[in-house]
C-alpha cells in the first residue's frame, strides 16, 4: 500500500521536472533567437592600435565593438564574417584630401630608418564609382592600404590601389610611391605606379566615357587578394597573393631617393604629371627623419571635382550635391571587405597624435 499511495506523489514531481524542463529549453530558444551584433573587432582583434576616420570626415576613435551603418560594419559572407568599409565618391573629407575615406589610421609612428614594422590583410573589392571621367587616372579607384608621413609635406610612400572601368570584369591592383618633394613647396610632387596584376595607374581612356582595355591577368570584384607590407631598417618590402594568380614582390628603398635630380623623373611621370605642372624631385634622403604610419581601408580615389582642375586626381563623378543616400544607391561610392588582417609594430614607434591633432 505504501508504493501505490507515492506514486501520485512521483508523478506530481515528474510533471513538474517535466514542466521546468520545458521552461528551460523554451528559455534556451529564446536566447538563441535574439540576434547577437557582430563588431569588426569580434572579427579582426586589432582596433587598438587605430583611430577610424569615416566618410563623413569624423574621426571616430579607436574602434572595439563600433559600428556605423553608413560607413563601417560587418557582413557574413557564407560561413565567414568580413569587415566592411564603405565611402561615398563625395561627402566632408579629413584633413587636406579632396576625397572621401573609410579608413584605419595608426596611432603610433615609427621612422623608416630604425623600423621593424609589419602590416597584413586579407580583402575583396566591391565596388568602386560607377561613373567619373575615364581621361583621369585615379577614376573607378579606391585605395586599400597605405603608408602615410606624419610630418613635413605629409607625403605617401605607399598607396596600394584597385581600379576596374565600368563594364570590365577584371580591375587592376597596382601600388604607388610618393615622392617626398625636396623644398618647402610640395605642389611639384607626383607619384610612380608599379602594376601588380593588371595595368598601372597610367592606363586611362581615350574620351570620357571610353575605356581601355580590359586587363587579362586582372582581379575582379568580390575577388580575395592579400597584401604584406614590411619596412625594416629602411627597406620597404611588398608582397601581393591571389589564388589563380603570380605571387608579386617588390622592394623600394625609403631612406635613399632614386628621384633627387630632374634627369630621374621617369617616363610615366612625364608623360602624367609635366603636362599639369607637377614636376619636383625628391629630397635626397626621401623620408628619412620623418615619422610613417600605417593606414587600410577604403580610400575613394572617385571625386565630383572637374578634371579642368587636375587631369590625374579629378573624376567629375556623380556625387549628388554630396547625397550619401543617393550616392549608394546608383553604386557612385567604394566598398572594401576585410577578411583578416595584423599589425606589428616597433618598439621604437612613437604617439602619432599630432598627425590627428593637425588633421581632425
Amino acid at each position: 500500500m505504501k508504493n501505490i499511495k507515492s506514486l501520485p506523489l512521483l508523478l506530481s514531481l515528474g510533471v513538474l521536472l517535466s514542466l521546468n524542463s520545458c521552461s528551460n529549453k523554451a528559455k534556451e530558444a529564446s536566447k538563441e533567437q535574439v540576434p547577437q551584433t557582430v563588431y569588426a573587432s569580434n572579427v579582426i582583434p586589432f582596433f587598438n592600435h587605430w583611430n577610424l576616420i569615416l566618410g563623413d570626415g569624423s574621426n571616430a576613435g579607436i574602434a572595439n565593438n563600433y559600428e556605423h551603418e553608413d560607413f563601417f560594419y560587418t557582413v557574413k559572407d557564407g560561413e565567414e564574417d568580413w569587415v566592411v568599409y564603405k565611402s561615398p565618391n563625395a561627402g566632408d573629407t579629413h584633413g587636406t584630401s579632396n576625397n572621401t575615406r573609410s579608413e584605419l589610421a595608426q596611432l603610433k609612428k615609427w621612422y623608416p630608418a630604425t623600423a621593424d614594422d609589419k602590416l597584413t590583410a586579407t580583402l575583396k573589392v566591391m565596388n568602386v564609382s560607377a561613373t567619373g571621367d575615364a581621361r583621369v587616372a585615379s577614376t573607378h579607384a579606391v585605395v586599400v592600404g597605405q603608408i602615410h608621413s606624419a610630418d613635413g609635406h605629409e607625403n605617401e610612400p605607399l598607396k596600394i590601389f584597385y581600379k576596374k572601368f565600368p563594364g570590365h570584369t577584371k580591375g587592376s591592383v597596382f601600388w604607388h610611391y610618393e615622392i617626398n618633394t625636396a623644398g618647402d613647396d610640395n605642389t611639384g610632387r607626383w607619384d610612380y605606379s608599379t602594376a601588380v596584376w593588371g595595368h598601372d595607374f597610367s592606363v586611362v581612356g581615350s574620351e570620357a566615357d571610353t575605356y581601355p582595355e580590359e586587363p587579362t591577368e586582372g582581379i575582379a570584384l568580390g575577388e580575395e587578394f592579400s597584401y604584406e607590407i614590411v619596412v625594416k631598417d629602411g627597406i620597404m618590402n611588398l608582397k601581393f597573393t591571389s589564388e589563380g594568380h603570380e605571387t608579386k614582390t617588390f622592394t623600394k628603398n625609403l631612406i635613399v631617393s632614386e628621384y633627387a635630380t630632374t634627369a630621374d623623373m621617369p617616363k610615366q611621370t612625364q608623360d602624367l604629371f609635366l603636362p599639369i605642372g607637377q614636376d619636383g624631385v625628391e629630397r635626397e634622403q626621401a623620408y628619412t627623419g620623418e615619422g610613417l604610419f600605417f593606414k587600410l581601408g577604403a580610400y575613394n580615389q572617385t571625386n565630383g571635382k572637374s578634371p579642368d582642375v587636375n587631369k590625374n586626381w579629378c573624376s567629375g563623378a556623380e556625387t549628388h550635391d554630396g547625397d550619401i543616400k543617393k550616392q549608394y544607391e546608383d553604386g557612385n561610392y567604394a566598398e572594401v571587405w576585410f577578411k583578416t588582417a595584423s599589425i606589428s609594430v616597433s618598439d621604437g614607434a612613437v604617439s602619432n597624435q599630432g598627425y590627428f591633432t593637425k588633421n581632425d
